[in-house]
Order: C-alpha cells, then structure tokens, then sequence
C-alpha cells in the first residue's frame, strides 16, 4: 500500500510515503472517532433535547398555570418580542455589558499575564493563586458582595471615596440605569478577569523564545516585539480568550438579578428570558426568549471564528 514518492522540496527520497502516512492519519482518526464517539453523542443528546424543547415551546400560545389552553400560534411569539421596545432595551443593555467588560478585561487581563509570565520564579505560583482567587468566588456570592458595598445601608464605597467629584453619602448607586450598569460591569470585570489572564498566560507561554531572541537581536525595541512577534503568535489564544468571555458575558444573569433584579432598565436577555418563563410563566414567550438567546451566541461563535480565521489544528502544529 506504501509508495516511495519524494515529498516536495527535499530532493531525496528518504521521505515518508504519502499514502503511507494518510492512512496512518486515517487509522488514528477512526480510533479518535472511536474513543470519543460515545461521549460525543451523549453531550450531543443533553444539549439538543432542551434546544429543541424551547423551539417547540416557543410555537405555542402556552401558560403554565393553564396548561389545557395551549395553542399552536406558530412564529407569533416571536414576532409579538421582536416588535416589542422591551427585547430591544435588554438586547442593548446585554451588548453593552459584553462590549465593556470583554474590552477591560481583556487589557487588565493581558497585563496580569505578562506580569505572572515575568514574576520572579519563586513568587509565581503565590501570584498566580492570588490573582485567581476572584475566579473562584461564587459569581452569587461575588454579586451580593459587590451589591453590599455599594449599599446605600451598609456600603463603604461612599465612605471611603467620599472625597471624590460626584460621591457622596447620599450617592445611590443602584438608583439609575447609568451607575447601576457600573456597578455590575465592576463586578464583572473583578469576577471574571483572572480567568482571561490564564487563557493569555497559556498563550504567552507558547510564543518561541527563539523568534523573541532573534527580534531582540534585530534591534527591535519591546513594543516592535509585542506588535510584529508577540501577539501574532497568541492569535489562537486571544481568539479562544475572547469567545469564551463574550459567550459568559452574553449570558449574564447573576450580578442583575442580586443587585438591580433588573430595574431601572438594566434587564438583560438572560434576565428577561427568566422573567417570561419563571416569573410569569408564559413558557411560550419565555422559550421564544431563549431561543432567541441561542441564536445570537450561535452567530457570536460564527463570528469570532470567521473574523479571526484561526486554524487550531495548525496553532496544534498539526499541519
């Protein structure tokens, strides 16, 4: 089945076959196949079932408090949320949030990395586990924490930042749209920025010391060496950094419900979509919500992978 064929190049015809080779690559892919086919299926079937019993929901006029009542209504459902001011307020809110934290975090996130990257080896685990800490608080716990100190009842942030233009005793946070979506993207940033940092640390750790060594010898000055080495090469990671964070960011649900539960027009897609479905019970609307939801994180993943043309099986070094 081998063949002697010369690779491309080399001149020489010492080189491994290509059909040989291919149905190497063949075999192990089956064997992958093999391995991970079950699990495959199994997370295929716990994450299709419930997508699939939105969308039918979502084509029924159906309360659950009046469960015989239930009619089909077709795409009405969504039609009533797409032309309601309602969806629109949560949808801007929910990208601005996203837009805002992913944007901070991603610098403050960077900025850890490069300081956990160049920390002294016997300080770095300390470091790495201190600025991880935030990461593994409760996002329930870190809301109601955060919720507590910009209380007007029993918050320090007037007290201690008192001296500052604008804050005051009196200054209520959580009284208008503006410094409430500050608080929350506060505490989003605070929560979830270790978790970007590790993602860049990873990427970081995998740029070739020798392409930094040569751009060092070619005269090339820090910044030339972040901007034409560094971060080329932490494409695949800032890609993978960013989409995870977007996706979390998309869904936020805890930090509204603990702090404003979604006055003074800080509701969320995610908030509205409990609001329909556990509050009020219209399974129907509430389900036209999440699938609406759905949808905008399916066409979030497109977009990150289309945008940042990123091949990882190549990133691997797998081609």
């Amino acid at each position: 089945m081998t063949t002697t064929t010369e690779r491309p190049g080399t001149g020489t015809g010492a080189s491994p076959a290509p059909r040989g080779a291919s149905d190497r690559s063949r075999a192990e892919q089956k064997l992958g196949w093999y391995l991970a086919g079950p699990a495959f299926a199994v997370m295929l079937l716990v994450t299709a079932y419930p997508i699939i019993q939105a969308v039918y929901y979502s084509l029924f006029d159906y309360r659950l408090t009046d469960p015989d009542n239930i009619s089909f209504v077709g795409l009405k459902n969504y039609a009533v949320i797409l032309t309601d001011s309602i969806w629109w307020t949560s949808f801007g809110v929910t990208v601005f949030i996203t837009v805002v934290t992913v944007a901070v975090e991603l610098v403050l996130g960077f900025l850890l990395a490069l300081v956990m990257m160049n920390a002294l080896r016997a300080i770095r685990p300390v470091l790495r586990a201190a600025i991880l800490i935030p990461y593994a608080v409760i996002t329930v716990v870190s809301a109601f924490a955060w919720q507590y100190a910009f209380s007007l009842d029993s918050g320090f942030v007037n007290s201690w930042f008192g001296w500052l233009p604008g804050i005051s005793a009196e200054t209520d946070w959580f009284g208008s749209t503006g410094s409430s979506l500050f608080v929350i993207c506060l505490a989003e940033i605070w929560k979830t920025t270790p978790f970007i940092s590790l993602l860049l640390l990873a990427g970081l750790a995998q740029v070739p010391d020798v392409l930094q060594e040569a751009a060092r010898v070619d005269g090339a000055t820090w910044w030339q060496r972040m901007w034409k080495v560094t971060l080329p090469n932490m494409k695949a990671a800032i890609m993978v950094a960013l989409l995870f964070r977007t996706l979390d960011a998309f869904r936020v649900f805890d930090s509204v419900f603990v702090m404003t539960a979604g006055a003074n027009s800080t509701e969320t897609v995610s908030f509205l979509a409990y609001r329909q479905t556990i509050a009020r019970v219209e399974i129907g609307l509430g389900s036209a919500v999440s699938v609406l939801l759905f949808l905008s994180v399916v066409i979030i993943c497109i977009g990150f992978i289309k945008g940042f043309k990123v091949d990882l099986s190549q990133a691997r070094g797998e081609k």
